[in-house]
């Protein structure tokens, strides 16, 4: 028996493994450099955003992160057992000041990250990157 699909289909082209894969790797390097604060990219994320944007909704911060909401539920969970955030003026989930803290000491670590990655992607890497999030957002 002959399938034809299989035979014709090229799955290194395949926009959505490229994507999965950029995000695997990125993710290790900064998993590499983040490893010794117990935090996952995800909860990173969401300390980020909410150490500048102070006060959102659930629903809020799940559009800005992209998060789905289990996804987000589990990091908020853990995220508020270690009492980085807060939700004392529900539905708004807060930063604390030890989330604060926390996002502040962890930032030197990250910006290490980041410049390896850039080392790697070269500025126009980083444009044909910016230039992809520009056309998915």
């Amino acid at each position: 028996m002959e399938y034809e699909n299989i035979t014709s289909f090229d799955p290194r082209v395949c926009i959505s493994g490229k994507v999965t894969r950029i995000n695997r790797l990125t993710a290790n390097i900064f998993r590499k450099y983040l490893h010794p604060f117990d935090i996952t990219n995800s909860q990173t994320t969401i300390l980020f955003i909410l150490s500048k944007r102070e006060a959102l909704t659930q629903k809020e911060l799940s559009e800005i992160a992209v998060l789905e909401k289990s996804t987000l539920n589990r990091n908020l969970k853990r995220l508020i057992d270690k009492q980085y955030l807060t939700r004392n003026a529900f539905p708004l989930i807060q930063i604390t000041e030890t989330g604060k803290q926390f996002v502040n000491d962890i930032i030197p670590e990250w910006e290490k990250a980041m410049t390896e990655i850039k080392a790697l992607l070269t500025p126009e890497g980083e444009n044909a990157l910016d230039l992809v999030h520009h056309k998915l957002t």
